[in-house]
């Protein structure tokens, strides 16, 4: 018992460095430092500013053809549904199509705003894995950041 004890410490204590060292890529949230500015496009071709100054924002990106996207996006509409406290921007990058990305989210019953990303949005905000999200507070300061999959309570206790 006590070996299986320290083997799940060892592998717990390696997902936790490798998860660490790849969201060292992305934007600080240990420095409050402010998400860049955008104004995307939903599905809808309606402009939509990705910070809200009235209440927290998370923002999450996602690709169609991203596997672990499909599963952990359930999360992301869970807290959608039960928490209007917190305003969710999904955000598409590398899609082929509108239409993909519009059965994507037909598929997976999302009701949630998608804005249309791009390359700018992309290196702006350093995704380099999806799914990849920020929790920007009403100034736009970067309070959490992660990358893969989570729980909707984690997206919940990360959005508080």
């Amino acid at each position: 018992m006590k070996s299986f004890l320290i083997q799940v410490i060892v592998v717990v204590l390696i997902f936790n460095g490798v998860s660490m060292l790849k969201e060292s890529s992305m934007l600080s949230s240990w420095q409050q430092e402010h998400a860049p500015e955008f104004l995307l496009p939903d599905l809808h071709n309606e402009p939509v500013e990705l910070a809200n100054p009235n209440k927290k924002t998370l923002v999450y990106f996602f690709a169609p053809w991203c596997s672990v996207c499909r599963v952990s996006i359930s999360n992301l509409e869970m807290l959608y549904k039960y928490n209007p406290d917190i305003d969710i921007k999904a955000v598409v990058l590398d899609y082929q199509s509108i239409a993909e990305v519009e059965q994507f989210a037909k598929n997976l019953d999302l009701t949630f705003p998608i804005l249309l990303g791009n390359q700018n949005v992309k290196q702006a905000f350093k995704v380099s894995a999806y799914p990849s999200y920020y929790v920007l507070d009403k100034n736009g300061a970067i309070e959490h950041r992660s990358l893969g999959y989570s729980t909707a309570l984690g997206l919940y206790l990360r959005s508080l």
